[in-house]
């Protein structure tokens, strides 16, 4: 008896050191002095000093801001306002229609960004920021679509109701009633999908053009020479940013929780 209960935590284990200890040498290398990943040689900053001073570098992060954030707002606007129309809307097609929204997360990044090339390139739209923004909002806009679907369907409807009776108009009942409500579910869809768009690599790689650089393909490309001390401080200051917002997005979700058992 004893034995069945050490194996889930001999497997917990196990998992725990393949998963993180790859994380946990990228960032010790990018201390390393030498430009050798595989030598130590001592510790040093400079591969951080001389990641600040990359043009090439911070012009691929400004582009992914840009995108990042471009498309986080554009998937929040249309996300929010598809949930909320959906809630109204009651029909035999309605399960079927909360499915097909929620397919661009389903459908393998590959074949995403080839139905992308191949739609872009017959409309012979301009291959850059147009068209890195419709592909990040085209996955975005289902992980904001679910996660405020899923906060409307704990809104009580006698809210709703009672200003109506009340005699508030729909628009006034959308921004008294439901936006409050569902405020902390957008922000974290927004956070979710602004880490997922920054850290895209496939779609991005098929959707830009020779002007435009991501950060993530960026590093797609320099992997190609081998793995530098400069690459490797690069992917710790992002992997810092992503947990950060993952912690954002969980202080986010606790206090929806809590809001969500007060009422």
């Amino acid at each position: 008896m004893k034995q069945m209960q050490i194996f889930p935590k001999v497997y917990l284990t196990l998992i725990m050191i393949l998963s993180y200890i790859p994380i946990m040498i990228t960032v010790l290398y990018s201390f390393n002095e030498s430009r050798i990943s595989s030598v130590w040689t001592g510790f040093s900053l400079k591969w951080y000093t001389e990641l600040f001073y990359n043009r090439d570098i911070r012009e691929a992060l400004f582009n992914s801001i840009l995108v990042s954030g471009v498309s986080c707002i554009l998937s929040a606007l249309i996300g929010t306002l598809g949930a909320v129309g959906m809630r109204g809307y009651h029909s035999r097609f309605h399960e079927v229609l909360s499915y097909i929204s929620s397919l661009p997360i389903m459908i393998p990044e590959i074949i995403l960004g080839m139905v992308f090339l191949a739609v872009f390139s017959l409309l012979r739209l301009p291959f850059g920021f147009l068209t890195l923004i419709i592909g990040h909002c085209t996955f975005c806009v289902p992980y904001i679509f679910l996660t405020v679907r899923a906060r409307l369907i704990g809104i009580d409807q006698s809210l709703e109701d009672a200003a109506r009776d009340l005699g508030a108009k729909p628009l006034r009942v959308l921004r008294d009633i439901i936006l409050p409500e569902i405020f902390p579910a957008v922000i974290s869809g927004m956070l979710l999908a602004f880490a997922m768009s920054f850290d895209d690599v496939i779609i991005s790689i098929l959707v830009t053009g020779p002007t435009v650089t991501t950060l993530p393909v960026l590093i797609y490309t320099k992997l190609k020479t081998g793995v530098t001390p400069e690459i490797n401080a690069l992917a710790s200051i992002m992997l810092i940013v992503t947990c950060i917002i993952i912690g954002i997005t969980a202080i986010v979700d606790k206090r929806k929780q809590q809001y969500i058992s007060q009422e």
